[in-house]
């Protein structure tokens, strides 16, 4: 019965847990609420700087969601709250040459990903999981979720997006990694461009 739950939701070559993996490269940066910001430049209309307060009173949704990592174990039905990427992009105005996007995080860590991920509703920048404040682990004080993405795309510990008219890799992708990352085709590693 479990497995006819299950079909349709756990990708090629991935297991179920319950329990949420801390992965990452480097420490855990220390969060300093009157120092943080978070930026939207780039292919942008009007760059942003937005403080840390004024990011925790932007519009709030909920977005419950499986997550897959590229490690092969898959969390299904997790809820994240956070601001839609969607009300974030709005905040800079993406210009029409705006095509994709790179994530950029504490100590130099960097995603790229095409910028339509970060236009669909399911697109989030969460600072709480299953109710819960995200531990420092797991990327507090905010974390991008993009959900039919392995979870490498999903970055921890954000701090900015730039738009861009052209792809380029980002950390795992320049290690190794796939560019994409679509789980339900296994694009764990490397590709051409």
């Amino acid at each position: 019965m479990e497995r006819e739950h299950l079909a349709g939701r756990i990708p090629p070559g991935q297991y179920k847990t319950e329990k949420w993996p801390v992965l990452h490269y480097g420490s855990i940066p220390r969060f300093d609420p009157e120092g943080w910001d978070f930026r939207v430049f780039g292919e942008v209309e009007r760059p942003v700087r937005v403080s840390y307060d004024d990011f925790m009173v932007l519009p709030k949704v909920m977005v419950t969601c499986d997550i897959h990592c590229v490690t092969a174990w898959s969390k299904l039905g997790v809820s994240f709250e956070g601001v839609a990427a969607t009300t974030v992009l709005d905040l800079a105005g993406a210009r029409p040459a705006a095509r994709f996007v790179m994530v950029y995080a504490e100590q130099g860590y960097e995603t790229n990903l095409p910028l339509s991920y970060l236009l669909r509703d399911d697109a989030l920048f969460a600072y709480r999981a299953d109710g819960n404040d995200l531990t420092a682990e797991h990327g507090w004080p905010l974390r991008l979720v993009v959900p039919p993405l392995y979870f490498w795309k999903s970055a921890k510990w954000v701090r900015g997006i730039e738009l861009m008219a052209n792809d380029r890799r980002g950390f795992w992708e320049r290690n190794g990694y796939h560019s994409h990352g679509d789980p339900w085709k296994e694009e764990r590693y490397s590709s051409p461009w």
